[in-house]
């Protein structure tokens, strides 16, 4: 059968010294499948844009900011990761360079700078833990991983960089 994932962006923008990182706190919607958790910011892609059309669109909504400069630090597979079992495509980038005053909230929640060595612990998907060690580490390669989902929950995590 065809891999037809929803493809996706998910993004990190580091403050000017490099030391926090804007983090959304999911705690605006009561039936947000991320609700209570922190994330990147992102989202689905349009069907007119490429992937950093979707990104620079997709921070510029989440959080009032143009992008200036971003790099590509990886791709994940996650298959079953939907509400209703959707596959997903993302991929990562790291944002750092942005021009304009970041918002305090959007629709899905606060927006907060949280420094980049405190990430691990905040609430985060599971999967998150495995994956963002990576965005922030000092290697140049990108990662390209997959982590299936089963009811909510990952399954495995496997990944290689070139």
């Amino acid at each position: 059968m065809p891999y037809t994932p929803i493809v996706a962006t998910l993004g990190y923008v580091l403050s000017a010294d490099g030391r926090s990182v804007l983090m959304i706190h999911r705690n605006a919607r009561k039936h947000d499948q991320h609700l209570g958790k922190y994330n990147g910011l992102g989202g689905k892609i349009e069907a007119d844009e490429d992937v950093v059309a979707g990104m620079r669109r997709e921070i510029r909504e989440e959080a009032g900011i143009e992008c200036d400069a971003l790099r590509l630090r990886g791709t994940i597979s996650w298959p079953g990761f939907g509400r209703n079992g959707e596959d997903w495509l993302g991929f990562v980038f790291v944002i750092d360079r942005y021009s304009g005053t970041p918002l305090a909230s959007n629709p899905e929640g606060t927006l907060e700078w949280v420094p980049v060595e405190r990430i691990m612990e905040l609430p985060l998907w599971e999967g998150d833990r495995e994956f963002l060690p990576l965005v922030f580490d000092d290697d140049p390669r990108a990662f390209h991983g997959v982590m299936p989902y089963r009811d909510g929950r990952m399954q495995s995590w496997s990944f290689s960089r070139i």
